[in-house]
């Protein structure tokens, strides 16, 4: 059976294939369970490919990477354990390229880089910014593009350095740019359920045939990012 499966919560499905599939994390959904009922990512895919391709039994899927719950974007998940491992790999070894897309409060121009010192709390989710070295504290790298700004607000793209938990979130508004809807780091916005953050590009080798791909989200519809449409 190959037919179509409609997947729920406005997860969508960009590329499959017999070792990995390829989808799109809408904001609010969970990467993994954890343990509440609430959709995630992992779960749905899942039952896609067992109704998909009527799969008896447990289906395998890997989980290879996450997206925090509040942030959209692009997912690699391994059909097999050796998709799963030559992924992993990838990821250490950082040759797995993602960039995100923010909408940030202020008029931020040009392009730069940010490089400060992050700590997490493990107790309140939170990570703390140091301009410089502590203990307890690790060296933290992004760089970023201003797109275009309007009403007040920008659309910056962003290259991860280094990837610390929060590090976009957190470094942007050390930096005096928060995120548009990040309730943790300093702009709430009743207009924003969620963080305007968006991991849009993703590229990798694809673990078998050893050949590199691509793939970009279109931009989301919602608030702030209807302002750039």
């Amino acid at each position: 059976m190959d037919g179509k499966v409609e997947l729920p919560y406005g997860v969508n499905v960009l590329y499959e294939d017999n070792h990995i599939i390829v989808a799109l994390k809408p904001a609010g959904v969970l990467s993994q369970s954890d343990g509440t009922g609430a959709p995630d990512m992992l779960t749905v895919l899942k039952a896609y490919i067992k109704e998909k391709y009527s799969k008896p039994g447990e289906v395998y899927l890997g989980l290879v990477h996450r997206l925090d719950r509040p942030v959209s974007g692009v997912m690699v998940f391994a059909r097999t354990s050796k998709a799963a491992s030559r992924l992993s790999e990838q990821i250490r070894s950082r040759k797995v390229e993602k960039i995100y897309r923010c909408v940030v409060d202020g008029v931020l121009e040009g392009s730069g880089r940010l490089e400060n010192y992050i700590c997490k709390d493990e107790k309140t989710n939170t990570v703390t910014v140091s301009d410089t070295e502590k203990p307890g504290f690790k060296r933290s790298y992004l760089n970023y593009k201003a797109i275009c700004s309007k009403d007040g607000l920008t659309l910056a793209e962003v290259k991860l350095g280094t990837g610390r938990s929060h590090q976009i979130r957190a470094q942007m508004a050390h930096a005096g740019y928060p995120l548009i809807g990040d309730q943790k780091y300093g702009h709430a916005d009743k207009r924003c359920k969620d963080i305007a953050l968006d991991a849009y590009r993703l590229s990798f080798e694809h673990p078998v045939k050893r050949e590199n791909i691509a793939f970009e989200a279109p931009v989301p519809s919602v608030f702030p990012w209807s302002l750039f449409a």
